[in-house]
């Protein structure tokens, strides 16, 4: 992260003309806790910034060394204390199941040091390997990755040591303390999901800042110029600096409405006999292992099904449906 007084002025000029309501402005970071110190919060605060994100992943040593990420369980303890000190609201962590090494006793002992430190949220991903990252860049070998089996029950453990110690599940892999603002939201269905997760914080428009940033009205979304060098030439020249984007059709609009409900309720209405029909053949699998259930207006995903949400939510994406094969989309979880 840059220095605390750099911080301050890249900040400060973006923030200007925002008026900061305390009963409605929310304002949420991610930092990285082993770049971040006492005095970078403390700008952030001076701000007005009141929720801090910070990556944890997992707190066992040889799965840091392998993913090449360091990052002593003290570092992360101390960082969360001084946010509390300096009056954050929430503090969340991100925990990534599926990483080199995992194992279920390791994990189990990561998930019960994250709730011993009571984050208000808590986001639970799946590690997916991207291409890009050649085998040479990275410590670790294919073989020291979970199977898929193996990567299954890890998510299951911690998920088990979080709501058993008072975490309220949201969606697919979120959770949250029962009186933090998502859990609120569930509880009176008015959550929300954008590409960046879940929120209780509901807006028509997602404005994205800088480079490979992503923004989303209901009628389309674009994505910023990749490369710094491009950004800034098509913005010197007074070009919105778009790499690539996409226009909703009507149906577009329909289907994304459809998954947002399914991902946020469980559950979400049919538009036609047809689409119902559809989902009885489509999901016929996830029917029969008791992980959604579908009647002739709704379909609902079970408890069970929960972490195969996900897949459940293909039905309504006929562009992907289209481009793949059918056993090729509904064979991924989680």
């Amino acid at each position: 992260m840059t220095a605390p007084e750099a911080l301050k002025l890249m900040l400060s000029t973006l923030l200007a003309d925002i008026k900061k309501d305390p009963d409605h402005f929310e304002a949420s970071i991610e930092v990285d806790p082993r770049r971040t110190s006492v005095e970078h919060l403390k700008v952030l605060r001076e701000l007005g910034f009141n929720r801090v994100s910070m990556g944890v992943q997992d707190f066992n040593p040889e799965v840091q060394r392998l993913v090449n990420r360091i990052q002593p369980y003290d570092i992360t303890a101390k960082l969360t204390e001084n946010a509390r000190a300096l009056g954050f609201e929430s503090v969340n962590y991100d925990l990534i199941y599926g990483l080199a090494k995992q194992t279920a006793e390791s994990f189990a002992e990561t998930a019960r040091l994250t709730v011993a430190l009571r984050p208000d949220r808590i986001a639970l991903y799946s590690f997916a390997l991207v291409p890009w990252i050649k085998p040479a860049q990275r410590l670790f070998k294919d073989e020291d990755l979970p199977s898929g089996a193996e990567k299954r029950r890890l998510y299951e453990i911690a998920r088990e040591i979080l709501i058993g110690a008072g975490y309220v599940e949201i969606g697919m892999d979120h959770f949250a303390l029962p009186t933090e603002g998502l859990s609120i939201a569930a509880k009176n269905h008015k959550l929300h999901r954008n590409f960046m997760g879940y929120t209780d914080q509901r807006t028509d428009v997602l404005l994205g800042l800088g480079v490979s940033s992503i923004s989303e009205t209901p009628f389309s979304f674009h994505q910023n110029e990749k490369l710094l060098n491009i950004y800034q030439d098509r913005v010197a020249k007074a070009e919105i600096p778009t790499h690539r984007g996409h226009v909703h059709s009507e149906e577009d609009r329909l289907r994304r409405e459809q998954i947002l409900k399914l991902m946020t309720e469980m559950k979400v209405q049919f538009e036609s006999p047809e689409q119902a029909q559809a989902a009885k053949t489509l999901l016929a699998e996830m029917i029969n292992d008791g992980l959604v259930q579908v009647s002739e207006s709704e379909v609902t995903v079970t408890e069970a099904g929960r972490p195969f949400l996900r897949n459940a939510c293909v039905l309504f994406d006929e562009r992907l449906r289209r481009k793949q094969p059918q056993t090729q989309v509904f064979s991924k979880s989680i």
